[in-house]
């Protein structure tokens, strides 16, 4: 279907988390608006995604009992992120973040609460906090999208039960104590009813939780505001009248169509990640090209940009955000890509080892850390193997990867090559390429120490943060314990990345700057395809959410505020 008109206030290219707010925004704002998805879906990678959303400083806090202020934020932020480059950006974002929450609750569908127990990142620096700079959506029915509910994103079926029923991290720990605590057991039994009457009349379960509820959310604001959405079609080209970017040119169909914006264009297109030209270019050898992220990310915002001049933001300390991810065979044949982000790596009874079968780093840091010391091990070795060492006990009570806790046909992911297995270390080791002798040492040296809950080599559980992932039920270390039980497992991970951190140049008001500073006219950019405001650094949950939620609505509220009659004559010319 084609737009019902030539000429738009305003044209988002994207429909990922940040896109869809900056559509909202000029939407809620009066203007009118349209967005191109070049896929069949909204939600980008923000739909499988936890949707944890950073705001330093928001008003939310105060409900849960917690206090932060921008004085601390900035004091956290510059032992996090020292580099000077961005900081004007940092600011802003710190300024205005919490004022973009506010409008998006006030004008929009989208309901964010505060998680009151979510430590930063580095917990032992200045400025940190426990918890409540994390923001999450609220529980979302899927069922008031009416027909539109096919248009959003699923998320990924590994994070899933039953075939497609989403659960909060709430619901977690009670599955996990279903058949041992009646409590446990009754929510468990009511969130099955629940999704089993949800299947009758849905293709999955319609109760959206994380990241699938923030798109969920922004996608009803769109359609509130009969917002048009255009879907499966690419953007061929940015059109200029004189030195202003006054429209797109999509390729639909067969078809080539010119689009007048009369106030401008907005570039969310979710970065790079599956752009194998740039992702060789940017990225270290040894990343190889595994992605967490959406398969449409690949540059497009870019290669636009890069069209009228626009200056890339190449001053990043990592050009992405890695996660370590273990790589499967789906079903239908396709390549599935499993991020180990909180359910594994730390919990008590898992170890990382490298090529020589030795531990490398503290398996409980965050996962944009543990992939960093992955590429140092490598040394820039291209597919240089890694692999997460447990035991049954651990296999059983905690899962691995997309194998769930208490998971009885394990030998499923042993023939895919998923898993491997074996009785013994020695084995262990020859299955994966290490000499016996050096694993059967790692885990005789851990082993040694976790059987007193203590980690000697890496101080694994040593900060709030690590203990926050580990199991708060396992004593005296949540994240320590010895590995012991045969059968033991190996499961190799790669590094991932779960979105790009270089991107445009932006200013303030997420305005798209040519290479000497000055913006280009009528273009604005936000989430991945606008440089990372950390510069690649990773200090706390959802600092990609964050940044993109908050310089979507800059992109939103400065469209909206512009003077029509310095904006609208060319376009009009134009149309």
């Amino acid at each position: 279907m084609m737009p019902a008109h030539e000429t738009y206030d305003v044209i988002v290219i994207g429909a990922g988390a940040g896109g869809m707010t900056a559509a909202a925004v000029a939407a809620a704002e009066g203007l009118r608006v349209l967005v191109i998805e070049k896929t069949a879906f909204v939600g980008g990678t923000a739909a499988w995604s936890h949707g944890m959303v950073w705001i330093p400083a928001n008003a939310k806090m105060k409900e849960v009992g917690l206090s932060d202020s921008v004085a601390d934020a900035v004091q956290y932020l510059s032992g996090t992120v020292p580099e000077p480059a961005n900081a004007g950006l940092r600011a802003a974002f710190l300024a205005r973040g919490p004022e973009a929450v506010a409008y998006l609750e006030a004008n929009t569908e989208v309901r964010l609460q505060p998680v009151k127990t979510y430590p930063d990142y580095y917990p032992e620096r200045l400025g940190a906090t426990p918890g409540g700079r994390v923001l999450e959506p609220v529980a979302f029915d899927g069922t008031r999208l009416g027909a539109a509910f096919a248009r959003l994103r699923p998320p990924l079926p590994e994070f899933t039960l039953l075939g497609g029923m989403m659960v909060n991290r709430l619901d977690i720990p009670h599955l996990r104590k279903a058949g041992k605590s009646l409590r446990s057991t009754l929510r468990a039994a009511r969130l099955i009813s629940e999704y089993a009457l949800q299947r009758l009349r849905s293709p999955r379960g319609s109760t959206l939780h994380l990241g699938n509820a923030l798109a969920a959310r922004l996608y009803a604001s769109l359609l509130s505001r009969r917002v048009e959405i255009l879907f499966s079609a690419d953007v061929e080209d940015l059109s200029m009248r004189g030195d202003r970017v006054s429209g797109v040119v999509i390729r639909h169909g067969s078809r080539d169509r010119p689009i007048a914006a009369r106030r401008g264009v907005v570039l969310a297109t979710g970065g790079f990640s599956h752009d194998a030209v740039l992702r060789k270019r940017l990225f270290p050898a040894a990343a190889g090209f595994a992605s967490a992220t959406n398969k449409s990310a690949t540059g497009d915002g870019l290669r636009l940009a890069a069209k009228v001049s626009a200056a890339l933001n190449t001053d990043a300390t990592s050009p992405a955000y890695w996660v370590p991810a273990s790589l499967f065979p789906r079903a239908d044949g396709s390549r599935g890509v499993f991020p180990h982000m909180v359910t594994d790596r730390a919990k008590p009874g898992v170890i990382a080892v490298n090529a020589a079968g030795r531990r490398f780093v503290n398996e409980a840091l965050s996962y944009h850390e543990f992939v960093l010391a992955m590429l140092r091990d490598g040394n820039g070795e291209p597919d240089r193997p890694f692999y997460l060492i447990c035991d049954r006990a651990f296999l059983w009570a905690y899962g691995l990867g997309r194998i769930k806790p208490f998971t009885r046909g394990y030998r499923r992911y042993v023939a895919s090559g998923e898993l491997i297995a074996a009785p013994d270390l020695a084995e262990l080791a020859t299955k994966i390429g290490v000499k016996p002798s050096a694993l059967t040492a790692t885990i005789v040296n851990y082993n040694a120490d976790a059987k007193e809950g203590r980690d000697g080599e890496f101080g694994r559980g040593s900060t709030v943060y690590q203990r926050h992932l580990g199991d708060i039920s396992h004593k005296p270390n949540p994240c320590v314990a010895p590995i012991l039980r045969a059968p033991f497992f190996a499961m190799r991970i790669h590094p991932a990345d779960l979105g790009t951190a270089i991107g445009m140049k932006v200013d303030a008001r997420a305005r798209v700057l040519r290479e000497d500073g000055t913006p280009i006219a009528g273009l604005h950019a936000c989430g991945n395809d606008m440089g990372s405001i950390m510069n690649g650094n990773c200090p706390g949950p959802g600092i990609m959410l964050g940044p993109a939620l908050t310089f979507g609505y800059i992109a939103g509220r400065h469209l909206a505020e512009g003077s029509v009659a310095s904006m609208t004559s060319a376009a009009d010319a134009s149309a």
